[in-house]
């Protein structure tokens, strides 16, 4: 006998849809990256933070954009230290655009290292909170670690590592496309960056807009965007941005 109870209702539909996708969701918050080093793992804090380890580990290249204190430097460098600890990529590469805001480097006191320092800061800063110097220390001599300006990379082929650009918002076109031209065999490459924060010339266009606009479709590269939402710094940080934007700032 037909049974009433079997019908296919909208409201089934939308309940079982509710139901995946709250599966979904809970699957992706509890991704972790494992840290050996360390004896721990790193749990993602929010659903967009699982989406962007998800898209790392399955595309050889990723566009992270979005507000700063979501995680996107951060994650990568994480995601970074587990390959290689795993020894499914030799080194890690990080490196950053060099742009002068102010103060021209050969103004700025010390060797050239020591101009470039602050520079690379947040960068240290990452590895610091997840490895212990000691270790950061024998992997840079190595050669596993290496965090240098973007400007180091033009000419090099890099292979079997994995490849961080940090604050792709400053690259122009031209350094943005010689950088992603120097990713070798079995590398990975994630380029993070907030084009509200680009410290280009405003004549300059930046290469992380520009990337964002015409590699979509390409097989094989992801792009993930972080909302104002997913910020993990004081809680009151994102209303403070979302305050900026609203003023228009």
């Amino acid at each position: 006998m037909y049974n009433s109870s079997d019908d296919i209702t909208i409201q089934k539909v939308m309940s079982i849809a509710d139901n995946i996708e709250s599966d979904k969701e809970n699957q992706l918050i509890s991704m972790r990256i494992k840290l050996p080093y360390l004896g721990r793992s790193i749990q993602m804090k929010t659903i967009s933070q699982g989406e962007y380890l998800y898209k790392m580990q399955r595309s050889d290249i990723v566009f992270a954009s979005g507000a700063a204190g979501t995680g996107k430097t951060f994650l990568s460098v994480a995601y970074a230290i587990n390959l290689l600890s795993e020894g499914r990529v030799e080194r890690i590469i990080i490196t950053r655009p060099v742009v002068e805001a102010g103060e021209s480097l050969g103004y700025l006191p010390g060797d050239f290292k020591e101009k470039i320092s602050p520079y690379m800061r947040p960068v240290y800063d990452a590895l610091y909170s997840l490895l212990s110097s000691d270790i950061i220390l024998r992997y840079t001599e190595e050669g596993k670690i290496e965090v240098a300006p973007l400007a180091y990379m033009r000419g090099r082929t890099l292979s079997k590592a994995f490849i961080i650009l940090d604050e792709a918002q400053n690259t122009t076109v031209s350094q943005m496309k010689m950088f992603l031209s120097r990713i070798g065999e079995k590398s990975k490459a994630i380029i993070t960056g907030d084009i509200s924060q680009s410290d280009l010339p405003n004549n300059v266009e930046s290469g992380l807009e520009n990337a964002l606009k015409i590699l979509k479709g390409i097989n094989g590269i992801s792009f993930h965007h972080f909302d104002k939402k997913d910020v993990i710094r004081h809680h009151l940080v994102s209303e403070i941005l979302a305050a900026y934007d609203n003023a228009g700032k």
